[in-house]
């Protein structure tokens, strides 16, 4: 009798905390920004073939609930959680790294270890002066509100630029009517996040606008490679949302940065 077949992939999820915050995140359901990553988890799970799948799907935990400045809290723990993941798998399977946020912020920082293939970025915190040279061979996908008041998506947008000419694979998409925490429209954001991340480990297609985005050229300007959720020439239909799920009045993408806020 053989056991159970190793998994053929995995994807680690981080969520979101806080500038600054030495305490450890609250417990259970109290820690909000994990319980907002919950129906990610599913998402992602059954986009991969649900229960039945070989597709491990895994939560990063923080020791503290802030990035702490050059302590980089996140970071180390993303690291960690990818080293107890080869552990666990026992071989080298590929990853794909879910982060909203400062969680986001940590897994384009922790993209360099060897295990990750790519990274998918949830309302990214993306400082200017954040390294990207870890990037280099990966896929990285952001998706981000167009009203977001709390990071900035003009930041990510900068972000896949700079990424792109450092050897990566990058696409921004954007999300008009929603908001930091992904309440409004969250059926796209999760169904969208299931698709790409499946896309993305080729369990399955990706929708073809965010697909030629990842192979636009090291110098395309960040503009190129940001795409309009509600655009139908921007996603073909396996990406585009529901007529029913688009809320809000239409903005801009790529629109000026807005102020920062402590919260990530």
């Amino acid at each position: 009798m053989t056991g159970p077949r190793p998994p053929s992939a995995a994807v680690l999820l981080l969520h979101g905390g806080a500038e600054t915050g030495l305490a450890p995140p609250p417990p259970g359901p109290l820690n909000l920004p994990a319980v907002r990553m919950l129906p990610f988890a599913r998402a992602i799970a059954s986009a991969a073939g649900g229960p039945a799948a070989d597709v491990l799907v895994r939560t990063a935990r923080y020791a503290h609930r802030g990035w702490n400045g050059s302590r980089e809290d996140p970071l180390h723990d993303a690291v960690r959680a990818l080293d107890a993941l080869r552990r666990e798998v026992g071989e080298e399977v590929p990853v794909v790294l879910v982060g909203h946020s400062m969680g986001a912020r940590a897994a384009l920082r922790a993209a360099g270890h060897p295990l990750v293939r790519a990274v998918v970025g949830l309302a990214p915190w993306c400082p200017a002066d954040d390294p990207v040279g870890q990037l280099a061979g990966r896929d990285v996908v952001l998706l981000h509100s167009t009203r977001d008041r709390v990071t900035s998506p003009r930041a990510s947008q900068d972000l896949t630029a700079r990424a792109r000419r450092a050897g990566a694979r990058t696409c921004l998409v954007a999300i008009r009517g929603s908001d930091h925490a992904m309440l409004r429209r969250a059926g796209t954001w999760h169904a969208l996040t299931g698709r790409i991340v499946t896309g993305l480990l080729d369990l399955g297609p990706l929708p073809g606008r965010i697909e030629a985005a990842l192979r636009l050229p090291p110098d395309a300007p960040g503009t190129r490679g940001t795409l309009d959720l509600d655009r139908p020439d921007h996603l073909d239909r396996q990406g585009r949302p529901d007529r029913q799920d688009r809320q809000g009045r239409p903005d801009r993408p790529g629109r000026p940065d807005h102020p920062e806020r402590p919260e990530r």
